[in-house]
């Protein structure tokens, strides 16, 4: 058997871009993509992707070039997912909540050749796209130098994407999307897959001003990850799949192709509104949709008068750490069936999945909500999935008790990190990713996350590095140490709390600084999202004797400090308690 032969007739490459050939050629007269007044089949998406193709490479675009893109969950988005790869390029999505220099810093170490923008944020892009630009003082002319040359033409083609069904004319430069789709060949050849370990997608675990990760996925494991959660996830022929999940987080946890492959229609949103999720399910008849677990108090937070009636049940898949169980209730009683995932971006997505067992019906609702709640077992396409005492590399016992980190192995982890060899040796040692998670498994070989990588914090779905938030605060002249944990918040799981200790001032005083004034320091520094919502002041923090910084203490602290949000003035108050503080009413998600 040796002697048979691998050739094109059994062995192609295995890539997400199959998904849309079959669903053009199946499916091409069923719905492909909703949004609000638009509508269009899979024929047409096709076509449309081909297009789009076939203008990015008359463009120059060639293969592995980056193209990035910052938009919602609009039709431009979905579409891109096939076109950028189908003219050889790799997509890169960026998160809408990030700041003006966050997004400067992806685009200048992705080398992003073009940069799709949606009318909605041509103004942060503009001011992005100056942070890359030479100095405004400079002299431009004759002399200019080779290097602000360099500098200039470096700098991505934008394109802006505007609004589909009410154009608004909004532009940074002369190029549109819907005139790139219109002006492109409809016969275009898709560039073919020639090595299915060729990039695909290359997605930032966070906006670092510092040191960007880049994380590169490959054909092979975009096809394979998206298969593992269509399987897992048991998601049948012609799903209606509402997009509350940004397409920016992880591609959508590869749906952006999945519902491609299901023939599928993809409802897009472009903002995840309680009103917009009910009347979306109530009028598109919605069977899935993905989210963090914050979109669960948007749904119950809704007014009786922005509320449908759901008739049939809606699959919601959600990561990172479990829903109360009180709050389970309140959201599959809607018409909801909640499934519990967990993931990371390393992994293409959701790693693990809690398949659901039919015995498990029998149980009381509490002891089914304990059952849910643990992260659960791996998607197919994951060789191995372990919990391991990284000291000598041995599984920890199936005790339900004993932790160890969590490791990952198989063909939906990354390809490794863009540009930085060292951190993609670091992940990969003794041939396991290392997700800094640590868990337990159970006798019935079901995983539980007992605890996260101690460096980030996780507020309403977005990952926080307290190292970046730290490494701002040491920039400002009277800080003289910082350390960021994670302290609860009511409606965002987590939010980032800090402690410093001041320099003193010229009258040896340090009491000439405030909360407000480090606070309002922050914001003016980074996304509102990574700014410490409480600081607390300390004459020296706890330190080993080695000088390192005891965090496990000032996370104990933290842990009984309360944001109360005032919804009529937007003010968040700092409350301390005894430490028995109310169940959070969110779960935090490490995807």
């Amino acid at each position: 058997m040796d002697n048979l032969p691998r050739c094109q007739a059994n062995n192609t490459s295995l890539t997400p871009m199959t998904f849309l050939m079959r669903a053009a050629a199946c499916y091409a007269n069923r719905t492909s993509v909703i949004h609000e007044g638009t509508r269009f089949t899979w024929g047409q998406t096709y076509d449309r992707c081909r297009r789009l193709a076939f203008s990015l490479r008359a463009l120059n675009i060639a293969k592995n070039d980056v193209v990035s893109v910052l938009a919602p969950n609009i039709p431009a988005m979905y579409e891109m997912h096939f076109a950028v790869p189908m003219a050889g390029a790799v997509l890169n999505t960026i998160n809408t909540r990030l700041d003006a220099k966050n997004i400067a810093t992806i685009l200048q170490h992705s080398e992003a050749k073009v940069f799709f923008v949606d009318y909605e944020y041509v103004s942060k892009a503009r001011d992005a796209l100056r942070l890359l630009m030479p100095n405004n003082n400079h002299q431009q002319g004759a002399n200019e130098s080779k290097e602000h040359q360099q500098l200039y033409s470096s700098l991505p083609l934008v394109i802006v994407i505007d609004d589909i069904n009410s154009p608004t004319g909004i532009r940074l430069g002369e190029l549109e999307y819907e005139q790139m789709v219109h002006n492109g060949d409809p016969n275009y050849v898709p560039e073919e897959i020639q090595d299915e370990w060729s990039p695909i997608a290359l997605n930032y675990t966070s906006g670092t001003t510092s040191e960007p990760k880049g994380v590169v996925y490959s054909h092979r494991g975009a096809y394979l990850s998206t298969l593992s959660l269509i399987l897992g996830w048991e998601m049948g022929s012609e799903p209606v799949y509402l997009w509350t999940l940004p397409m920016f987080h992880c591609n959508g946890w590869t749906f952006t192709w999945g519902v491609a492959a299901r023939g599928g229609a993809n409802v897009c949103i472009r903002n995840t509104a309680a009103c917009d999720i009910y009347r979306s399910i109530a009028q598109h008849n919605v069977t899935h949709m993905c989210c963090a677990p914050i979109v669960f108090n948007i749904i119950l937070e809704a007014k009786q008068s922005e509320r449908c009636e759901i008739k049939s049940k809606v699959q919601i898949l959600t990561g990172g750490s479990p829903p109360p169980a009180s709050l389970l209730e309140q959201i599959e009683s809607l018409g909801f069936h909640v499934t519990h995932a967990y993931g990371l971006t390393e992994a293409t997505g959701p790693a693990l999945v809690c398949e659901w067992q039919e015995k498990w019906n029998k149980l009381p609702k509490q002891e089914q909500s304990k059952l849910k709640a643990r992260q659960g077992v791996s998607v197919l396409t994951l060789a191995d999935v372990d919990v391991k005492n990284l000291d000598t590399m041995e599984s920890v016992p199936r005790d339900g008790k004993t932790m160890g980190e969590i490791v990952l192995r198989g063909s939906g982890i990354m390809m490794g990190y863009f540009k930085d060899l060292d951190a993609t040796s670091k992940a990969f040692k003794n041939g396991w990713f290392r997700t800094g998670d640590v868990g337990v498994i159970h006798s019935d070989g079901y995983l539980e996350i007992k605890d996260r990588s101690k460096d980030v914090i996780i507020s309403g779905g977005e990952n926080i590095s307290s190292v970046e938030v730290e490494s701002l605060l040491y920039r400002h002249p009277r800080i003289l140490e910082a350390a960021v944990v994670a302290m609860p918040h009511p409606r965002w799981g987590e939010s980032p709390c800090a402690f410093v200790s001041l320099k003193k001032n010229s009258s040896g005083k340090t009491n000439d600084v405030t909360e407000t004034d480090i606070i309002g320091y922050c914001r003016k520094n980074m996304p509102h999202f990574m700014v410490p919502k409480v600081v607390k002041f300390m004459d020296e923090l706890p330190k080993t004797s080695t000088g390192k910084i005891q965090k496990f203490e000032l996370r104990a602290k933290a842990k009984v400090f309360v944001v109360s949000e005032n919804v009529n003035n937007k003010s968040s108050q700092v409350n301390q308690n005894n430490g028995n503080y109310n169940e959070q009413v969110l779960a935090v998600s490490r995807l």
